[in-house]
């Protein structure tokens, strides 16, 4: 996947992991592409995907809680056919997940050709959130090893066909403490609160720590993480929009050849009952 510069300059910078390097925000007077346009766009492309079924798209969105993954994929699917659109929620690993090989619960849920999936969180939690919360004693786990396991992971997708795209979402401390305040003032967000969000909020930095080296050690060509600011949603949107919308484009630019011959089968069964 050739990216323009727009993409380039949202990519992940190894050499700079710390996500203090990277902006929480962009400046008032940085243009964006519209997001409607994006998303306009992203329709008509993913539908393109869809009659063509030849090559797939993985969009995979982290960030810590409350940086807005679930309400970008609602945005993202404004436009989308849900014939070739799907969406999946990755949490804390079930008995039976933790029970395998991390990752075996993604694998099912991947694009079939043709279609466009978006994962909220993924196997990258493999690297990130079981090394703070471990499902296992901690001394079973070899992470060095699932480093090389997601890389490998991925370069297969890519080279058989499914683009992968990986975001996270940068959001600042004083925007995660402000959302998770707010959820309080909000009836019908406070369902959303656990338990575990305290928790989640206590390890905020042992969690940024091991997502900074997780990504570091998992951006590739194949498959490079983007930063995306996520202080402000709109801004976030906009940016992972246009980001896959251009994907998509590259894609799948045109639909299929029409077959000329079932054509003329069409306008002569059609001549037949006086449909002109």
């Amino acid at each position: 996947m050739k990216y323009t510069a727009f993409a380039r300059s949202w990519f992940l910078d190894p050499k700079k992991p710390a996500f203090k390097s990277y902006p929480t925000l962009l400046a008032e007077d940085h243009e964006l592409p519209a997001l409607e346009a994006s998303l306009e766009d992203i329709g008509e492309y993913q539908r393109r995907l869809w009659a063509n079924g030849k090559k797939a798209l993985l969009l995979v969105v982290h960030g810590p809680d409350t940086s807005g993954k679930d309400s970008l994929i609602r945005t993202l699917a404004t436009y989308a056919d849900p014939a070739g659109f799907h969406a999946w929620s990755f949490s804390r690993p079930t008995a039976t997940e933790a029970a395998h090989d991390f990752l075996w619960r993604v694998t099912p849920l991947l694009p079939a050709y043709g279609q466009m999936v978006a994962f909220n969180r993924s196997h990258h939690e493999g690297v990130i959130g079981e090394r703070v919360w471990p499902v296992r004693t901690a001394d079973s786990y070899d992470w060095r090893s699932r480093y090389r396991a997601i890389c490998d992971f991925e370069r297969h997708l890519v080279s058989e066909g499914t683009c992968v795209v990986k975001v996270w979402l940068n959001l600042s401390e004083d925007e995660h403490r402000r959302r998770l305040l707010k959820r309080l003032d909000k009836p019908r967000k406070r369902w959303k609160f656990d338990r575990s969000d305290i928790d989640g909020w206590k390890q905020r930095a042992s969690y940024q720590a091991y997502a900074e080296e997780a990504l570091a050690a998992t951006h590739t060509d194949a498959a490079p993480w983007f930063m995306v600011p996520g202080d402000r949603k709109p801004e976030a949107r906009a940016v992972v929009a246009a980001l896959v919308a251009e994907v998509l484009k590259a894609l799948a630019p045109d639909y299929p050849k029409e077959d000329p011959e079932v054509l003329a089968e069409y306008r002569a069964l059609l001549a037949e009952h006086g449909v002109s």
